[in-house]
């Protein structure tokens, strides 16, 4: 694979320093650096993830560099007012947990080119600010620093020197990685460009070495939101923070004009597969969705969690299920079902009760007595999708599917699970 061929026809390539194609002409060692100022990765994380994926798979090293030294400054890219600081203790935390996510995503053990992890706050820990001022902030005038437009487009609202110190952070560890580690190229979204530009000119200046820089264009959507967003908030890695069913539907309902260009950054199929399937599938883009949904819901998450999420899709939209099914889902399956459908924990009754004493006294599921009459007698009621057609029925302690779960259904779309 021959990566910046890769980069080129995926869509993936903003920007790049002249002569990086022939040092790419063999083995490279590159970076992309993430601060820990969120508790998970996001799926806009992700984008900068595929770049070294698609580094290492071209033959390549790729460093993951972590921010416990510049994630308690603050990069100003991309912002138009001063980032609330988070606690030492908070960011600790949140790198930890990212650093566990990395290595599920990349190949850390390999023989070939195995992916290193860095924390840049090693680079930091044994320095005083006089050397800091002395050996690093002497190297860049403020002219300089002042033309790039992370510091330009925050002139007029103000930026304190704590963030316009990130850019020589960000600079000095590029050299520090090139020094130790012969990495020559930095990677990242467009609007790094100018922190990652100060970083090969603070090499050319310091090391009189030759560095690179490589950007990727930020991933938007076409309905011009920022990619990653939903309606909920963000699209996190961390299942207990967006559960596999939520990502696995973030795919599924992407608008249809969104597709090509996901479809290139985020499968790790070949460019003739990427391009068949689109071909194939032309004329269904839900299907296009799916399948794409599939491959990073199992990549992501697991089979396991990809499997509980098609069973919660399913209980929710398909109308043609039956009670044999219900019957066979697991307790995990029926633990995420709890989470994404509203739900109520409540005390197992212990005799038998009266359908319509328990979907009101007993759940309060539904208002009153009469409601519950209604459903029934409009064929609408059904408990473990089997259909209430008697005033009479009563709920047995063997209704409980596993002992412990149940599910309510008023209508195609009123559906409750209940845990006991």
């Amino acid at each position: 694979m021959n990566f910046l061929d890769e980069l080129k026809w995926r869509g993936m390539l903003q920007d790049m320093t002249p002569g990086l194609e022939e040092v790419l002409g063999k083995r490279t060692v590159a970076y992309i650096g993430f601060d820990p100022t969120a508790p998970s990765l996001t799926i806009g994380n992700y984008v900068q993830v595929m770049i070294l994926k698609l580094f290492q798979q071209a033959g390549h090293q790729p460093i993951v560099l972590m921010g416990g030294a510049t994630g308690r400054i603050g990069d100003p890219s991309g912002k138009d007012k001063e980032r609330e600081l988070k606690s030492t203790e908070e960011l600790d935390r949140n790198l930890s947990f990212q650093i566990s996510q990395f290595r599920k995503l990349l190949d850390f053990e390999g023989v070939n080119n195995p992916a290193l992890l860095v924390n840049n706050l090693d680079f930091y820990r044994e320095m005083n600010v006089l050397d800091f001022l002395r050996n690093v902030g002497k190297t860049l005038t403020i002219n300089y620093m002042l033309a790039k437009d992370s510091v330009k487009n925050r002139i007029e609202t103000g930026m304190s020197f704590t963030e316009f110190s990130y850019q020589l952070l960000q600079a000095y560890d590029f050299l520090c990685l090139y020094e130790k580690y012969d990495c020559v190229l930095q990677m990242g979204g467009s609007d790094q460009w100018g922190n990652i530009t100060s970083g090969t000119e603070f090499i050319r200046r310091n090391a009189d070495g030759k560095a690179y820089a490589l950007t990727t264009p930020l991933l938007t959507k076409a309905d011009g939101k920022k990619f990653g967003k939903s309606e909920q908030g963000n699209i996190w890695l961390d299942p207990k923070m967006t559960s596999p069913y939520k990502f696995f539907q973030f795919w599924i309902n992407a608008d249809d004009r969104d597709m090509p260009k996901f479809y290139r950054y985020f499968s790790l199929r070949s460019q003739d597969e990427i391009e068949t399937l689109e071909k194939t599938l032309n004329e269904n883009p839900n299907e296009l969705k799916r399948v794409l949904a599939e491959e990073l819901t199992r990549r992501i998450h697991g089979e396991a969690n990809y499997e509980a999420a098609l069973k919660v899709s399913e209980i929710l939209f398909n109308q043609r299920l039956d009670h044999d099914y219900l019957r066979q889902l697991t307790e995990e399956q029926w633990e995420l079902i709890t989470e994404e459908i509203p739900s109520k924990i409540m005390d197992l009754p212990e005799v038998n009760v009266n359908v319509i004493d328990f979907l009101t006294e007993q759940t309060g599921l539904l208002a009153s007595k009469s409601e519950v009459r209604r459903a029934i007698q409009g064929n609408a009621l059904a408990i473990n999708k089997i259909k209430v057609n008697s005033l009479e029925m009563m709920i047995r302690q063997e209704d409980w599917l596993h002992g412990h779960y149940m599910l309510v259904e008023n209508g195609k779309k009123t559906k409750f699970a209940l845990k006991g």
